[in-house]
């Protein structure tokens, strides 16, 4: 081994704490590098990667029975068509759940196995339907409503005799082709005589890249088959445009930590190797003395920061990756992909880019070291000089505090360059808890915000009971719909015990000047509608003309809170102000909400479809349901309850958040640990004279721990106001890159108390980072302290 070589290792050896923190540091720094940059690559058009693994159907289309199997079968040979699957048979059914509780009208499909050429159907739990009786359920339906396990049995309600399915599975279609699937045999069984209502064929097109694409295959499809046959088709375009806006939503919450861990590192390592300068300026002049040249020095000390890093690098790509795996279950499920996680070049790109970081930052300090002469280096010890700090010293004396608390309080301003640099990282720590927590209150919030309703007042229509033909007749939800008697179901709601509040709902479609196509009006009536949605900007609803609106179609229509808009119903034109800007991601923000008396003159009949209802706290949202049923039962509609539960992307983020905040905590404990372990060994001569003047093992502690707690407390401060800054830009960033603006009562989450906690949260982390060198310096013997020079 070359001279430089044995220098390096004894370096290392000597330092042995450097040599670790700068170990931990670059693992964790590698981990969730490696971590937010997979993720980071899955999350990048995650819905093209699942359409291309499952062989996803560019245009999912409908047929009417005009059309026979064979011309469908034939349609496959249209112009632009690569692959085609089907035909299907196709059914709407209603069933009944559990205890008689109505559900949804459900689009099934008749498909005899999940693969095929086009619209390869993956299952997540279960299997798939091979007998009568057996149905299988699209993971993504919105049809679903609560959570359904595999065994559930349910009432269809539709053909005679009431006959019972079995939920045999779960399964996911990147396409969205339906709802559920059975066999073809079951499709023609519940239908009968009559026959299926359709068939369902799935094509994938040679090019499929634009709507225009897509269309002039539609047209070709449209072609092989009876005029009027094709009763509907939808493009893949529509499906991924409703997918990728959740991806976008994880970038930058992904690049805030990368670059919160990145700073942590540098200004770790920095303070790492500057301090092993300092420390070692004895060891430097001797190294000189003995024939180094200033360049070799240099490297010694790149060596003594690059073989830790490199360590730390390596086993930070293992565990990144095994962190990834785990996570990206999660990505998979919202997504339908089905990636390991392990990305190669990202795993070579964060691992270089890591030994380039540690080299620069190491660089940099250790350059000071080829800098000192000799004897100078020699002739100096680790001892701060004379005067550095005094101030600070007599003032922290003055204070009627114990005086190992008051020295300890003086010991960061010996060396303010790298208290300054320990400040910064208990910073960045308590940056990241601040802005973790914020963003999974303000996420919950949105969620919140999304789904405020606990009951659902719908229409029921009449289904055959028990029996064929008999006389049993049972509630059943019908789909859209007018109530037969709205105000006899607002009389009921109110009336229930343990209502909260209710707001009914009439929704019809409308044009705009200056937006091309339709929009979804959703026409309000109660007193409690200002409940279920977050203001932005401006007001909610006072009386008829008035209407709130979201940023989407604030930006397509050019207009800004206080305009007036024409809204064109059923031809007749009404004026309408905005007079609030309000959060409401349905129909991607284009939905108009208004009071129920702006739309009357166009359209007199129109009338609540369903209520939504808010229980009182304390109260069981299924019991309230359940009364309030029995008081529906004779005004024709059912009372259903809304099960509550979190979105997978908020569980994704909140996992993320967790895991990459602790890293970073960590790291800024491991920054403290290094600065204190510093402090104690260049002052180990001053220690052994203060316990030769008599101070105790607790009261070595207490003045190490005391040095801390200015930084701790100023770092804190610090962080507390970066993580509320970060949460706020990110959040903006989020929003932003789905169209919205999210509301002051989403991102305001912070009370004075939470702050003041976060605050001294960053002397949680100082002191905890200490512990280990005061049990040290508490345990070293006065003899072995006064020799050390």
């Amino acid at each position: 081994m070359s001279t430089l070589g044995r220098a390096v290792r004894a370096g290392a050896g000597r330092h042995r704490v450097q040599t670790v923190v700068i170990t931990m540091v670059v693992l964790i720094a590698v981990t969730s590098a490696v971590l937010g940059g997979s993720l980071l690559v899955a999350s990048r058009a995650p819905f093209d990667r699942a359409f291309g693994q499952q062989q996803g159907a560019h245009l999912t289309a409908q047929f009417g029975p005009a059309a026979t199997v064979a011309q469908l079968t034939s349609s496959a040979g249209a112009a632009g068509i690569s692959a085609a699957a089907g035909p299907f048979p196709t059914t709407q059914v209603s069933t009944l759940g559990p205890g008689g509780r109505p559900r949804p009208p459900m689009t099934v499909v008749g498909r005899s196995a999940p693969d095929g050429p086009v619209d390869q159907v993956t299952l997540t739990a279960g299997r798939w339907a091979t007998a009568p009786g057996e149905l299988v359920l699209a993971e993504d339906s919105r049809f679903r409503g609560p959570p359904v396990k595999i065994g559930t049995v349910w009432t269809v309600a539709d053909p005679p005799g009431s006959p019972a399915v079995t939920v045999v599975g779960i399964a996911r279609s990147v396409s969205r082709t339906a709802d559920a699937w059975v066999t073809p045999e079951q499709v023609t069984a519940w239908t009968g005589e009559r026959g299926p209502a359709g068939y369902q064929m799935l094509y994938r097109l040679t090019v499929a890249d634009t709507a225009a694409q897509v269309e002039a295959a539609r047209a070709a499809i449209a072609a092989t088959v009876p005029a009027g046959a094709l009763t509907g088709a939808v493009s893949w375009l529509v499906t991924r445009q409703d997918a990728v806006g959740q991806a976008a939503l994880l970038v930058p919450f992904l690049i805030a930590f990368g670059v919160l861990g990145v700073v942590m590192a540098v200004l770790i390592i920095g303070n790492v190797i500057a301090g092993a300068v300092s420390t070692g300026t004895r060891r430097i002049g001797i190294l000189k003395a003995l024939g180094f040249t200033p360049a070799q020095v240099v490297r010694a000390y790149l060596g003594q920061a690059l073989m830790p890093a490199v360590a730390g690098a390596v086993l930070g790509v293992v565990a990144g990756n095994l962190l990834t795996v785990p996570v990206l279950a999660q990505t998979n499920r919202l997504y339908g992909t089905s990636d390991n996680g392990v990305t190669l070049w990202v795993d070579a790109l964060v691992a270089g880019g890591a030994l380039v970081v540690v080299t620069l930052t190491a660089w940099a300090a250790a350059a000071r070291a080829g800098r000192l002469r000799s004897v100078d280096a020699i002739a100096v010890g680790r001892t701060p000089r004379p005067g550095r700090g005094q101030w600070a010293s007599r003032l922290t004396g003055r204070i009627p505090v114990p005086r190992p608390m008051s020295l300890g309080l003086a010991h960061p301003f010996a060396r303010p360059l790298r208290s300054g640099g320990i400040v910064a990282a208990i910073a960045f720590g308590t940056a990241a808890v601040t802005f973790a927590v914020g963003l999974a209150t303000s996420l919950s919030l949105i969620q919140e915000a999304e789904d405020l309703a606990d009951v659902q007042v719908v229409p029921r229509m009449e289904a055959p009971g028990p029996g064929a033909g008999g006389p049993g007749r049972e509630p059943m939800p019908n789909g859209p719909g007018p109530l037969t008697d709205p105000a006899g179901v607002v009389a009921a709601i109110t009336a229930q015990a343990g209502t909260g509040g209710y707001v009914g709902q009439a929704r019809t479609e409308v044009t705009v000047a200056g937006i091309t196509g339709s929009l979804t009006t959703v026409a309000l009536t109660g007193t409690d509608g200002a409940r279920y949605y977050r203001m932005v900007s401006g007001s909610w609803l006072t009386g008829p003309g008035q209407i709130v609106v979201s940023t989407p179609f604030l930006t397509a229509a050019g207009k800004e809170v206080g305009d007036t808009v024409v809204l064109t119903d059923h031809g007749t034109d009404l004026t309408a102000r905005i007079v609030g800007e309000v959060f409401n991601t349905d129909d991607k923000g284009m939905q108009i909400l208004t009071d129920l008396a702006t739309l009357r003159p166009a359209e007199p009949g129109l009338s609540p479809e369903i209520f939504l209802v808010s229980v009182r706290p304390g109260t069981d949202a299924a019991t309230y349901a359940s009364g309030l049923e029995t008081a529906l039962r004779s005004l024709g509609a059912a009372a259903v309850p809304v099960e509550h539960g979190t979105d997978e992307l908020v569980l994704i983020i909140d996992t993320l958040t967790a895991l990459l905040s602790v890293m970073l905590v960590v790291v800024a404990g491991l920054g403290v640990l290094n600065v204190v372990v510093l402090d104690t060994r260049e002052r180990v001569h001053d220690l052994g004279v203060h316990k030769a003047l008599g101070m105790t093992p607790r009261q070595t502690t207490t003045m190490v721990i005391s040095s801390v707690l200015v930084t701790g407390l100023i770092g804190g401060a610090i962080g507390a106001a970066v993580g509320v800054a970060l949460q706020r830009a990110v959040l903006g960033a989020m929003g932003g890159s789905a169209g919205f603006t999210l509301p002051a009562s989403i991102v305001d989450v912070y009370s004075p108390t939470e702050l003041l906690l976060f605050g001294l949260g960053g002397l949680v982390i100082a002191v905890g980072g200490a512990l280990l060198p005061a049990g040290w310096a508490a345990g070293t013997r006065t003899v072995t302290a006064l020799r050390t020079e």
